[in-house]
């Protein structure tokens, strides 16, 4: 099922279609699947598409982490909070704020 998902949404890359939501979806099924490198790339450019979508900066973050780069995590969140606070997107915010706190307090 999800090999199909990633084949059809992969198809649609570089067409008319292509924009931050569709990367944001093939981001989102490579980073359940476990691919997070294949999935950072995706969200990499979904932002790449809309800088101010909070959610892909979100799961950019969740997969950096997913793959041990915890400086680059940071990172995404951080710019994801400030994308968020420009949109609007309270939750989003609270979220990204969270999880950047978490990640402060296991580094030693």
């Amino acid at each position: 099922m999800n090999a199909a998902l990633i084949s059809s949404l992969r198809l649609q890359c570089g067409g008319p279609r292509d924009g931050a939501l569709l990367r944001f979806s093939l981001g989102s099924v490579l980073l359940g699947m476990g691919a997070a490198a294949e999935a950072i790339d995706e969200f990499q450019r979904a932002v790449a598409f809309d800088p101010t979508y909070s959610a892909a900066w979100k799961l950019l973050g969740k997969a950096y982490l997913t793959a041990g780069q915890t400086q680059a995590a940071t990172e995404a969140w951080r710019s994801g909070i400030a994308a968020a606070a420009q949109r609007g997107d309270k939750q989003a915010e609270k979220e990204m704020t969270v999880f950047l706190r978490r990640l402060e307090k296991e580094r030693p």
